[in-house]
């Protein structure tokens, strides 16, 4: 039993071939939230702390989608949510439509603590932002230009595309570049567990590129994308629409308490449930166990724990 970390930059058809100017910024991203997380876990942090820490440098890196760098609704617009769970109290907060909210999960915590409520969403959600003080920007802040390009090349495609879809080749049919990596989407997330077992989650995300204005995915649902309770905490990342028929996040805890399983036999079986190229996630339990399966073709993940195992990786590898 001690502390465990890991944290996940989305899941999706991320293909081997992945440029450097790509695949560096997200790794080193990765690596940063990852210390960032060890370091608050050493000193004593509450795991809540720790998962918003977290996910907060994750929603500030425009290589991510959440936060600065969300991907583009069919409007060019950004429309973020997020959720913030603690295993022991099962207290909650999440939060929909959001556009000039720096750090979505900072408000889904505010959401869970100053009001009587779990979800907040879209005006509502945005006048409460402003009423607790926390940061607000022009929304022109989210939008990079990678996500406009990217919002280009699915409105040219007429569909709605994930954040890691490799991109269209112009001489390619569109028909034949659609192919299964329509089926994720790119998040961010955060479990974390203290040496007394306290554990928490928290994920964040842009959503959909190429979304409908008004979509909600599965990461601000509690049991979908997010989820804790005594047993495990967990962050899912992939295509909403089937990690929340699945109810996969509660799921993995489920699985653990009635079938009386360990943390990793839970997450393999679950994932297992989900059609392939749609689903990863980030898991730890209440003794220190931490899984990161994931069925589509990579996942950007990172983990660590007490006695030393640190993990950066985003396909598949042996130490999985």
């Amino acid at each position: 039993m001690g502390w465990a970390i890991a944290l996940h930059g989305g899941a999706g058809d991320i293909p081997l071939s992945l440029p450097s100017d790509r695949r560096l910024p997200r790794e080193a991203g990765l690596r940063h939230c990852l210390d960032v997380g060890i370091a608050a876990l050493k000193a004593h942090k509450h795991p809540l702390d720790v998962v918003e820490l977290v996910v907060r440098e994750l929603e500030n890196h425009p290589h991510f989608n959440a936060g600065k760098g969300s991907v583009l609704t069919t409007s060019g617009t950004v429309e973020m949510e997020a959720c913030i769970m603690d295993g022991k109290t099962k207290k909650c907060g999440a939060v929909s439509g959001l556009s000039t909210v720096v750090n979505a999960i900072s408000l889904a915590r505010t959401v869970m603590e100053k009001t009587p409520h779990i979800y907040l969403a879209f005006d509502g959600a945005e006048a409460f932002a402003r009423e607790q003080g926390l940061e607000t920007v022009d929304p022109s802040y989210f939008v990079t230009p990678e996500n406009i390009e990217r919002l280009k090349q699915a409105q040219e495609a007429n569909r709605v595309q994930i954040d890691y879809t490799q991109p269209i080749q112009k001489e390619v049919k569109k028909d034949d570049a659609i192919g299964d990596g329509d089926s994720q989407i790119g998040t961010v997330g955060c479990v974390a567990v203290d040496n007394e077992g306290n554990l928490a989650s928290a994920t964040s995300t842009g959503g959909l590129v190429n979304k409908m204005v008004g979509r909600i995915g599965d990461t601000p649902i509690i049991g979908a994308g997010t989820y804790a309770n005594h047993l495990c905490a967990v962050s899912a990342t992939g295509k909403g629409e089937l990690i929340i028929r699945g109810t996969v996040a509660r799921d993995v805890a489920a699985v653990m308490e009635f079938k009386g399983v360990s943390l990793k036999e839970a997450a393999a079986y679950v994932v297992g449930q989900v059609p392939p190229g749609n689903v990863g996630l980030v898991a730890v339990s209440s003794t220190g166990e931490v899984t990161m399966p994931f069925n589509t073709t990579g996942m950007f993940r990172a983990c660590a724990t007490e006695d030393g195992y640190s993990e950066i990786a985003i396909w598949d590898s042996p130490s999985k």
